[in-house]
């Protein structure tokens, strides 16, 4: 089966709204939701309205650009981000003076998730896939027993043999924890036809996670054009919530 997710719900109403476009037209099935953003608020009435399938989409790199009137997350969420995003590698070295920090930001955001939507979130993942830095693995902040979006999954030849080895090793102590789909892939890049097809042709067999961005111009016509909608002809499309 075939979860086609849309991250970054709530970023913005470009955001918000193309998701929303792709939902209705069947082409996506679930969303990543982003709190503390500007169009957060009106994201959580839409997803409550239209029974919207969404999770919690961590955000340690992207200042928040909603109302918060907690100087707290804001500094501390600022720190993070000063550490993690200057070099993404950053994110596989475990930082000690950012353990509080992480803590904080983490239950913070879930706190106002289930303020928005009405309960917590029975799943986890990352913008920029920083829910599984050093320190959040490490430090086990994520609950035993949820959802979480495991590392990018990659075909023979993609990455280096050190890349996959690291993340197949992080995956299997994740999913010894959490509960995680077989395989993750990103959407782009698009240009690579039989790349798509290959992930396709997975989710016959396995349960796969397609993540999907279509705040972004290429990934929204794409989504909505015909040579996608002939793709997934076949293909059991299915909700997080639903496997």
């Amino acid at each position: 089966m075939l979860i086609v997710n849309a991250d970054d719900w709530g970023k913005n109403r470009k955001s918000t709204d193309n998701s929303l476009s792709c939902l209705r037209s069947g082409m996506v099935t679930s969303v990543s939701a982003m709190v503390f953003m500007e169009d957060s608020e009106r994201a959580a009435d839409l997803a409550r309205a239209g029974s919207i399938d969404a999770g919690l989409h961590l955000n340690f790199t992207a200042p928040f650009t909603g109302a918060v009137r907690d100087g707290a997350l804001v500094e501390r969420q600022r720190r993070i981000a000063g550490f993690l995003r200057p070099q993404r590698l950053r994110r596989l070295v475990y930082h000690p003076a950012l353990r509080q920090d992480l803590d904080y930001v983490y239950g913070r955001q879930v706190e106002e998730f289930e303020r928005l939507y009405g309960n917590p979130p029975s799943r986890i993942d990352g913008h920029h896939h920083m829910h599984l830095c050093a320190n959040m693995l490490i430090d086990r902040v994520i609950p035993r027993g949820l959802r979480v979006r495991r590392n990018h999954s990659f075909f023979a030849g993609e990455r280096t043999i050190f890349n996959r080895y690291y993340r197949k090793a992080v995956d299997a102590w994740l999913c010894r924890r959490n509960r995680c789909t077989d395989y993750f892939f990103r959407l782009l890049p698009i240009s690579q036809g039989d790349r798509i097809m290959r992930i396709m042709n997975l989710a016959g067999s396995s349960v796969v996670e397609l993540a999907v961005h279509p705040d972004g111009e290429e990934e929204y016509r794409y989504l909505m054009g015909e040579e996608y909608g002939k793709l997934i002809q076949g293909v059991t499309l299915v909700a997080h919530a639903d496997w």
